[in-house]
């Protein structure tokens, strides 16, 4: 008889499991791959990349062309011959006024006024955004808000005073007086990104450390630095993408035998000796944005964890 209350049971038990499977799937269910939603947001995004794409496209067949076949007014064809004729003329011998060396020049102008813009500026922000997030020191709320003024401030506005200070500590004109320039204007914000990083963090471990008898710098170096990198990325991709863009600046403070790269392309493209060679115009284009692109794919999945991080808290 136990025997069979047994069996009766068990029989229970499988019908009362095949009743709630024979309920059916559970969970929500699948959309459908072509849903109105889908259409509008691939849609969306495809018309976006065709939108920065395709000028990317022209530049970069154009530049593979010859003059004799740009002139039959194809832009979207491909080439019927690649040559790289234009890419070297616009590196070493294209002309501007006198100087026939291309961009060879302008692109180690930009070098000598980056690396140290960029490493001057992150040094001394990372070390700001520290003490703000970390260090309640008296009047450090004051002087983050007047950081955060700072970083609103047009460039327009300050160009006049600067090239006056400039030139009265006599470096207007040199590639010094540009670092200097670059680091300042990049200071504001690379703190306010380096505060919320740090305050993003846990503060046990600041207290912890402090507990051991770490001080500033110790904290600094040794415990903060080392779980950084990602904010430290985003910030070197900011400045590197902004110095090396930059024409402003470039124009202004600079001479032109230290002009940086994106002044000696417009004085190439708006270049009025000779036939305008569009060729060359698209390889000195493609040639100048390089550095920064190369950059950002190297580090871009670092750089959304940063700029992620960054945000976390005001």
């Amino acid at each position: 008889m136990a025997n069979i209350g047994t069996l009766n049971t068990t029989a229970a038990g499988i019908d009362a499991v095949s009743g709630r499977l024979g309920d059916g799937p559970t969970g929500p269910k699948p959309r459908p791959a072509l849903s109105p939603r889908n259409i509008m947001l691939y849609g969306t995004l495809t018309i976006a990349a065709l939108y920065y794409l395709l000028p990317l496209y022209v530049m970069v067949v154009t530049s593979l062309k010859g003059m004799p076949e740009i002139r039959l007014g194809n832009i979207f064809s491909p080439p019927m011959e690649i040559t790289f004729q234009p890419w070297v003329k616009a590196w070493a011998e294209a002309c501007t006024g006198l100087n026939c060396d291309g961009l060879s020049r302008g692109f180690w102008n930009s070098v000598r006024i980056t690396v140290p813009s960029v490493i001057i500026s992150i040094a001394i922000a990372s070390v700001n955004g520290y003490a703000l997030a970390n260090w309640r020191f008296k009047g450090s709320e004051l002087f983050f808000s007047i950081l955060i003024i700072g970083a609103f401030i047009p460039y327009q506005v300050m160009i006049y005073p600067i090239v006056i200070i400039l030139r009265e500590i006599g470096i207007y004109g040199t590639l010094t007086g540009l670092v200097i320039v670059h680091s300042i204007f990049g200071m504001p914000i690379l703190t306010l990104l380096f505060r919320n990083y740090f305050v993003s963090l846990p503060e046990e471990l600041f207290k912890a450390a402090r507990v051991d008898g770490a001080g500033f710098w110790q904290i600094f170096l040794k415990i903060m630095l080392p779980m950084s990198l990602p904010i430290f990325v985003v910030a070197m991709i900011l400045q590197v993408t902004g110095i090396w863009n930059d024409f402003l600046f470039g124009v202004v403070f600079t001479r032109p035998d230290t002009y940086p790269m994106t002044v000696q392309l417009n004085n190439i493209v708006n270049s009025v000796q000779g036939v305008k060679e569009y060729n060359v115009n698209m390889a000195a284009t493609i040639l100048t944005g390089l550095v920064p692109l190369i950059v950002y794919f190297v580090s871009g999945r670092l750089f959304v964890r940063g700029i992620a991080a960054g945000a976390v808290k005001g």
